[in-house]
Order: C-alpha cells, then sequence, then structure tokens
C-alpha cells in the first residue's frame, strides 16, 4: 500500500432524542481511501474451472496464484488447493477421467494458441497427447457412456477441425469424422449419429448443418432462412431426440429454440421480451436445464426443473452475478460461479440434497478492502445521429467537483465484443490511482440487438469511432471529470480504436493506450490464424476484404497516418501473438518515432493475444500508470523535473 488519500464523507450519525423522539445528525468526516499497488491487486487470484473427481470429492480447477495460470484441485471437505502442474507456460484444467483420476490439461506456446492436450496420470507422469507440433488440439468433451472423448484437431489440414474420438484405456485417436466442408464442428449428439456445424457467415447472419453418421455422413442445412439470422448451436436433448440453438430469426433478440431431428419441426423454447439467450444447456440426466440471458450487459440464470418446468430453488449468495452453473454427474452438486466488479470470480458448491452451500474460493487479496472497489453504473448517451450508446461507468471514489478527475474511455475488443460487469484488476487499478474510466459499447458491440450489431459493419474509422468521440464530449458534462484530461484505451480491436483516435481524429483524445491492437487492417486481415479459415469471410463481410476493397482499408488503417499523431501514445504487444502479430505494434511505434512523436513501447517476449502471466502484467500496468500520470494528469517525477531544471539553467 502507497498511501491514503483522504476524502468527506457523512461517515458519523448520531442519535439524538429531540421532542420524544429520535433526529439523525449526520457528521462529515475525513475517510481514509487507501490507494493499492497493482502488486496488490495482482494477488487477487484468478480461480475457474468446474470438473468434479469420480467420487465428487475433489473439483479441478485453473488457478493463477504463483503468477502463471496452472492447474490445481480443492479439496471439497477441506476447501484446501494443491496444485497438479507448475509450469512456466499457461497452463489450463480441462477434465478429471470420468472414472479415475487421471487429468487433462491444455496449454500453448508463450501465447501462440497452438494449443496441445496432455494427460496426467495418476502415477504423475505426463503425456503429450497431441502429435503434430504445429496442430492445435481442442476438447470436444466425454461420450455420454463416459468410454471415450473427442478432440478437435487441425494436422491434416490447418484450416479446418477434423474430429477424433480417443478410447480410455488406449488413448488412441480415431477419426470420427473428417471436416471437408469447412465449418467449425458444434456438438456431438449423445448416442453419437449427429454432429452439428456452424457456419459464420456476418456477425449477424450464420447457419447449422446437420451431418448424418447413420446415413453415410449426409450434411444438411437446418436454418434455412431469408435475411439475417444467427443461429447457435447450445445443446442435444440427452435422448438425442431434439437440437437446441438459439437464433435472431424472429427479431432483434437471440430466443432458444429446439430441432426435432426426425421430424425436422422447429419450436420455440424460450423468447424474453428483451435481451439475448446466451447459452442453454442440460445436466447429464436432462433434470434440469440452465438458461443464461445477457441483460444490458448482466447476466441472469435461469435453471429449471425440465419434467415440471418450474424453476429450481436458488441459495442465497453475496453480492455479485451468478455468471455460470454446472452440475455433477450425479446431479447432486452444483458449482456457481460468482463474481462482479467488486467481486472478483469465486466458486460456490451448492448440495442440493443436504441445501448446504460452501464457498470453495475467496479470491480477493485480503490487503484490498472491497468497500474502496468502485462498481460500475450503466449510463446511455446520445450519439450524433441520434444512435442511443450504452456503457459502463466508473467514478473513482475520491472525484467530486471539486477535486475533478481524468477519464478514460475504455473500447473493448472485438469488434462485436461487450463491455460488461467484472472484476478486472487493470481497471480497479487505475480507478484507484483517480482515473475515472467509462467502458463504452459503440454501435458493433453484441448484447443490444442484431441491428446495432451490424451498425459498423464496414463502418470502421467511422461511425464507430465518432461514438467514442461522442462518449468523450458526453462525459465532459459530469461536473468531476477534467474535460481537458480524456484519454482512450482499449485492446485488441480497441487498441485499433485508440490508434485511429490518435490519427483519424488526431486532436480529440488527450492520450491514448493501445493493447496489442491492429495498425494494418490488409495485413491483419491477410495474416490471420489458418484456423480462422471458416469465418474469413464473416470477417471480410464485418471489415471488409483486401482483396476486393484495399483502399478503404488503407485508408482506415492508423499506420497510414502515423504522421497526423500529435498526442502521446503507449503500445503494449505480445511478440507471440497470432491475431495481431507483432509487426502491427513494431511498424507503428517506428512512424510515429521517425517523425519525433511520443510513443512508449512495451512488448512481452513470451505473451500472445493478451497478458497472462502476473511478472509481465505489473510491468506492464505499472508503465500505463506511470504513463497516464506523466501525460494524462502531468506529473512530472521528480527526477525528471530536477534534470528538466538543470537543463534550463545550462
Amino acid at each position: 500500500m502507497r498511501k491514503m488519500v483522504f476524502l468527506p464523507a457523512l461517515a458519523i450519525v448520531l442519535l439524538m432524542a429531540a421532542c420524544g423522539g429520535e433526529e439523525v445528525v449526520e457528521i462529515p468526516r475525513e475517510v481514509e481511501v487507501p490507494t493499492y499497488t497493482i502488486e496488490q491487486f495482482l494477488k487477487t487470484t484468478s480461480i475457474f474451472g468446474g470438473s468434479l473427481n469420480p467420487d465428487e470429492s475433489k473439483l479441478l480447477v485453473t488457478s493463477n496464484e504463483s503468477g502463471i495460470f496452472n492447474v490445481y484441485y480443492i479439496d471439497l471437505a477441506t476447501g484446501e488447493r494443491t496444485a497438479v502442474t507448475e509450469s512456466e507456460e499457461t497452463t489450463f484444467a480441462v477434465s478429471y477421467f470420468p472414472n479415475d483420476e487421471r487429468i487433462l490439461f491444455t496449454r500453448d506456446k508463450g501465447g501462440n494458441e497452438i494449443n496441445h492436450l496432455y494427460l496426467l496420470g495418476t502415477d504423475g507422469t505426463i503425456t503429450e497427447l497431441t502429435k503434430e507440433e504445429k496442430a492445435k488440439e481442442q476438447f470436444y468433451g466425454w461420450a455420454y457412456d463416459l468410454n471415450s472423448f473427442f478432440t478437435g484437431n487441425n494436422g491434416r489440414d490447418m484450416r479446418f477441425f477434423d474430429l477424433y474420438e480417443w478410447d480410455l484405456e488406449t488413448l488412441e485417436p480415431a477419426l470420427f469424422w473428417q471436416n471437408d466442408v469447412g465449418f467449425f464442428p458444434s456438438g456431438i449428439s449423445y448416442d453419437k449419429r449427429w454432429i452439428v456445424l456452424y457456419q459464420p457467415i456476418t456477425d449477424t447472419n450464420s447457419n447449422l448443418f446437420l451431418v448424418d453418421l447413420q446415413n453415410g455422413g449426409e450434411t444438411q442445412l437446418i436454418t434455412e432462412h431469408e435475411g439475417f439470422a444467427a443461429y447457435n448451436f447450445t445443446d442435444f436433448s440427452v435422448d438425442s431426440a431434439y437440437l437446441y440453438y438459439t437464433t435472431t430469426i424472429d427479431g432483434e433478440w437471440a430466443t432458444l429454440e429446439r430441432y426435432y431431428l426426425e421430424t425436422g419441426e422447429h419450436e420455440v423454447v424460450y423468447a424474453p421480451e428483451k435481451w439475448d439467450v446466451g447459452y442453454a444447456y442440460f445436466s447429464r440426466n436432462g433434470t434440469y436445464r440452465v438458461i443464461g440471458t445477457n441483460e444490458d450487459g448482466y447476466t441472469k440464470i435461469q435453471v429449471i426443473k425440465t419434467e415440471t418446468g418450474e424453476p429450481l430453488e436458488m441459495p442465497e449468495l453475496p453480492e455479485g452475478m451468478i455468471s455460470g452453473v454446472g452440475f455433477s454427474r450425479s446431479e447432486q452438486k452444483m458449482l456457481l460461479s460468482v463474481g462482479g466488479d467488486k467481486m472478483p470470480g469465486n466458486i460456490f458448491l451448492y448440495n442440493l440434497e443436504s441445501g448446504e452451500l460452501k464457498q470453495l474460493t475467496d479470491n480477493l487479496n485480503p490487503e484490498i478492502n472491497a468497500e474502496f472497489l468502485v462498481a460500475g453504473e450503466v449510463v446511455r448517451y446520445e450519439a450524433r445521429d441520434g444512435l442511443e450508446i450504452p456503457g459502463i461507468l466508473y467514478k473513482p471514489l475520491m472525484a467530486s467537483a471539486a477535486n475533478k478527475v481524468p477519464m478514460l474511455v475504455w473500447v473493448h475488443g472485438g469488434p462485436g465484443g461487450q463491455s460488461r460487469p467484472r472484476y478486472s484488476a487493470m481497471m480497479q487499478f487505475l480507478i484507484n490511482h483517480s482515473y475515472a474510466i467509462y467502458a463504452v459499447n459503440n454501435r458493433g458491440s453484441s448484447g443490444y440487438g442484431k441491428s446495432f450489431l451490424a451498425a459498423d459493419d464496414l463502418k470502421h474509422g467511422r461511425e464507430p469511432l465518432w461514438d467514442c468521440v461522442d462518449a468523450k464530449e458526453f462525459l465532459k458534462t459530469y461536473d468531476w471529470v477534467d474535460p481537458e484530461k480524456i484519454g482512450i484505451m482499449g485492446g485488441s480491436y480497441g487498441g485499433y480504436m485508440t490508434l485511429a483516435a490518435l490519427t483519424l481524429v488526431p486532436e480529440e483524445f488527450a492520450v491514448g493506450v493501445d493493447l496489442f491492437g491492429i495498425s494494418n487492417w490488409v495485413r491483419t486481415l491477410e495474416s490471420i490464424p489458418p484456423w480462422w479459415e471458416a469465418q474469413r469471410e464473416a470477417l471480410y463481410s464485418e471489415i471488409g476484404n483486401p482483396e476486393t476493397e484495399r483502399e478503404m482499408l488503407l485508408a482506415i488503417s492508423p499506420l497510414f497516418h502515423a504522421d497526423k499523431v500529435v498526442k502521446p501514445l503507449m503500445i503494449l504487444q505480445g511478440a507471440n501473438d497470432p491475431r495481431v502479430i507483432k509487426e502491427e505494434s513494431d511498424d507503428m511505434v517506428a512512424a510515429i518515432q521517425e517523425r519525433g512523436g511520443i510513443v512508449e513501447y512495451v512488448l512481452f517476449e513470451d505473451e500472445g493475444h493478451g497478458f497472462t502471466k502476473n511478472e509481465n502484467r505489473i510491468e506492464g500496468y505499472n508503465k500505463v500508470l506511470a504513463f497516464l500520470d506523466k501525460y494524462l494528469k502531468g506529473i512530472v517525477e521528480e527526477e525528471e523535473a530536477e534534470a528538466e531544471t538543470s537543463e534550463e539553467t545550462n
């Protein structure tokens, strides 16, 4: 803890008897608000996962408590965590085996996203199951009979994922289905007869196909439609009679529907009046159905008893949002993921028979008092063309009309992503250091209807960017915001928006912080990872085609407007990023330096598209804070000020 900030608050309440009653008199005093270091914020552990061992006494999880994500298990009786792997590479838990305590896990190398699958034996030996060095292997789940599991592997053709079935005894993969159609395998029915394939067309238009393995692999389109409608697979019924999916065929919002495999009939299952159904799935025996909706960025969960249609009574939980629910194979235990802006995601175990609720993790660093963290508020403004734009506003506790603070317009990735209420160490670190944040959901964000999602197609560098500028103007209306100190920051597509702001509208924002953002759309679209081939055309319909729309893409690419940069810029990049390659940042930095502009560059040799190692995050986030303190707050370090004074004297 570095220092204490004091702010006035009405904190002392005296109860005084007067006229036969009680009068509440509030007396202001100074409240101490601690300022925490990034090291303290990153001691807040990220723990997630949900695979129970066969006797349901242990829970397999992924945790970064060592500073790098590795595999652990939690003893459900004692709550103690035990490390299973101790790798220097980011490692994620996949699952216990269904009948013994062998473990599957996955890792890549330095963030290159070429994940391989590994087996940890009960004797502690580790076997790499993925044979081809350059192949990417994805776990697709256990067969319902629990005698095998499925993976997707692109070793045969780097563009497409074939399906393999692995026998649990021999651990030898057998080709289950060869992907010659080029779509994404999304699910396998419980009787292993049907495979569902996903075909992305645009960000608001897609199809589902069925492969019938009993009829020679016949592939059938089951979502024929006119106009634009998104279809996404969610689950098969346990008896393999129905395929469940979400779709926007009936309007702006995604509803839950099902397809009867025998007759080809479609039926609406759940259609909320507003907001999207994000996902739906069944417990192992189909006793419960879980439906998650995205309501203004907040996840709302329903657990339904399928036999009666009645909702399952959920346990009382501490403040926070349930973001996920999982059931044990016995259907006697339920795992809940709960979190929010001020509460990092925690895992709770609910025993459906006894009614006992147990909190398995308490991830917030005890050195940090949650009372001094900040919860966001959904705030909307009107863009210049009248479109209503939502976002989440985070106001530092010390901000007031008498103590104005700088503001950051925070742009999410995607482009079709969405800023949602969640705990972010980086956000809370900056807020705690007196930076307000507005996480804008500019047009093109998901969660606000398919028209809003499509509103940025082929308009990048224009309307979505103007939304950010309009957000800045809106934020100036708050009397606690310093109107001259508003910057822009984001990662991936949000990084592109940051670069676009400093090149295409160079006077609008005071500073920019770009995390692995695109500087040259032509190169990025031409260098997408090979396993993205099935969505290439969807990317082109969203951003632009580098063959037929090259001039447009060059016009909105920040690299070719670097001479216009007049505001300070910081760029952070992972050297192994397969999505936004290192050259995107290298070239942008060189172009600005060549013209004498202010740019700071932080490159991590062992990271990819996002930073997962705490050592790197500490370095990077501290440098971001120092950059913002210097160029947005205008704080000059003592040594630098002395040097400048000395130069002036000489």
